[in-house]
This record gives structure tokens, C-alpha cells and sequence, in this order.
């Protein structure tokens, strides 16, 4: 009887000794106010103040902006980015969330919704495209960890898909699942193409072509922006000018040029300034 009830103690004080150590649990933090980004119905939105440029450049490949995301269909390989880009910057300025349904296109404006579908088990998904990307060959979508669990391509790490615009009235509809449908090919909005010859006449019309400005550099001081302007000037560089801007409260002297349309005047543009001095010359945002 000792003997038991010297066990029944030593039980009784290890659990109050357990108890002790248990650490106290702090409450659960309040719902979140806002959703995460990438929730919420399909919906048409203004294009961001960045992530938009006409167009950029990585890998010394040329991506070109479309101007819209109205009717764009596209099919090939989708890929997605987790853990070693969670909480950093997207193009658009927001923060990536792994566990948002969000994506990363190259050229689609942001933001965009879109319905993507593996068209290797029919799964599909509505996200929201807020970052640039994937830049490797072949690949057309970059989707967040979220987004590819729903579509079941985490162990593959890629997936064959479509990528469909939702704008409009597309938006609207967009949460309805998505049944089996024959995939329809690629709209792909050209830069520039050659216009059609008129029927009547035999002459092409005149098409308006993108405007792109060329910038030289960007100074504290409107003296030295009048300066290189000056400089560029002299070397028969036409459409040079100097532009006032405040950035983060600063004042700024933008030196640049241009109009001009299409690539080959915009990259001749670019070796005439970087031939005159301005080594930093690049695209006017």
C-alpha cells in the first residue's frame, strides 16, 4: 500500500510539474480587415503606376507590354515561385504571398485577372497576375505556391496550361468553375505590323505607331540637365528637352529625346546619346 501510494504521489507531482512547464498560449491575432491580395471577385482594375513600362529587357530578351489583355489566350508550360520569394516586392509594388492566388506574366499589363487551366487534368484557377515573369524559354506563367497546389502541378514543379483574360463581362462569370472546352489559339496583340494595302487605292493607311522618349540622364540641378542637353544638342540629336519632375519630394531635371516610333529608332536613338557621353541612356518612363 505504501508503495502505491508513493506512485500515485510521484504521478501526481509530475503532472503538475508538466503543467508548469506548458507554456501559456497567446490568443489568436484578430481576422485580418483586408483580403490578401489576389482574393476577391475578378474584377476590371486601372494599370499600376509601375510594373507597366511600354517595354524591358532580361537576358537580353525584349519583352513589349501589350497595351491590352482583352481577348488574350495563350497555351504553354506554367511554373510557380514559393518560399525564397515570400514577403518580397512584386513588379506592381505589393507583397508576394505564397498562399494568395496570384501569378506572374511577361508581358500581360498588371494587373490582370486571368483563369488558368492544366490542361493535363482539366483543374483551373482565377488569379490575379501582379509580378513579371517567368523569363525561361518556354514558359508563360509564373503562379504562386497556392495556385499550383490548387492545380496539382507542386511535384512536377511545372504543367502544361492555358492562360485566360478575364475582363469585362469574363470578369463577372470568372468564379463559376470552369468545364472541358477545346482550347482556342493564342491573341497575341502585335507591336507593329505592316499595315494592309487600302482596297480602293492600293495605298497603306497611315497607323499611329507607339511614342517612345529616350532618357539621357536625371540631375538635382537644372544647370548641369542644360548642360548634357546642350551636349547631345551639339551632336545633332533632335527632340531634346529638359523635363522637371518631383520624385519623393525631390526636385528633378530629366534630360531626354525623342519621340520616336518603333525599335530600330529607339535602340539608333540610344547608341547616339551613349556616343555623346550620356553611358546611362535608357527608355523615359
Amino acid at each position: 500500500m505504501t508503495r502505491l501510494r508513493a506512485i500515485g504521489t510521484a504521478l501526481f507531482l509530475l503532472a503538475i510539474a508538466g503543467c508548469a512547464r506548458e507554456p501559456v498560449r497567446p490568443a489568436p491575432p484578430p481576422a485580418p480587415t483586408t483580403p490578401p491580395v489576389g482574393s476577391g471577385v475578378p474584377h476590371d482594375e486601372p494599370r499600376a503606376k509601375s510594373g507597366n513600362p511600354p517595354f524591358y529587357e532580361v537576358g537580353g530578351h525584349r519583352y513589349v507590354v501589350l497595351p491590352t489583355a482583352v481577348g488574350y489566350v495563350e497555351q504553354g508550360i506554367a511554373s510557380w515561385y514559393g518560399p525564397d520569394f515570400h514577403g518580397g516586392r512584386t513588379a506592381t509594388g505589393e507583397t508576394y504571398d505564397m498562399n494568395a492566388m496570384t501569378g506572374a506574366h511577361p508581358t500581360l499589363p498588371l494587373p490582370t485577372w486571368a483563369r488558368v487551366t492544366n490542361l493535363e487534368n482539366g483543374r483551373s484557377v482565377v488569379v490575379r497576375l501582379n509580378d513579371r515573369g517567368p523569363f525561361a524559354k518556354g514558359r508563360i506563367i509564373d503562379l504562386s505556391r497556392a495556385a499550383a497546389e490548387q492545380l496539382d502541378m507542386i511535384r512536377m514543379g511545372t504543367a502544361r496550361v492555358e492562360v485566360r483574360s478575364l475582363t469585362g463581362t469574363d470578369a463577372l462569370v470568372a468564379a463559376a468553375p470552369a468545364g472541358p472546352s477545346t482550347p482556342a489559339p493564342a491573341v497575341l496583340v502585335p507591336v507593329s505590323s505592316e499595315p494592309a494595302p487600302d482596297s480602293a487605292t492600293g495605298a497603306a493607311p497611315v497607323v499611329a505607331g507607339p511614342a517612345y522618349y529616350a532618357q539621357a540622364g536625371a540631375f538635382a540641378s537644372r544647370a548641369n540637365a542644360e548642360l548634357l542637353a546642350e551636349r547631345l544638342r551639339g551632336a545633332g540629336i533632335a527632340g531634346v528637352s529638359v523635363i522637371e519632375s518631383t520624385v519623393d519630394g525631390r526636385t528633378l531635371f530629366r534630360v531626354r529625346a525623342g519621340p520616336v516610333s518603333g525599335f530600330p529608332e529607339f535602340d539608333a536613338l540610344i547608341e547616339r546619346m551613349r556616343a555623346a557621353g550620356a553611358d546611362g541612356a535608357r527608355l523615359a518612363l
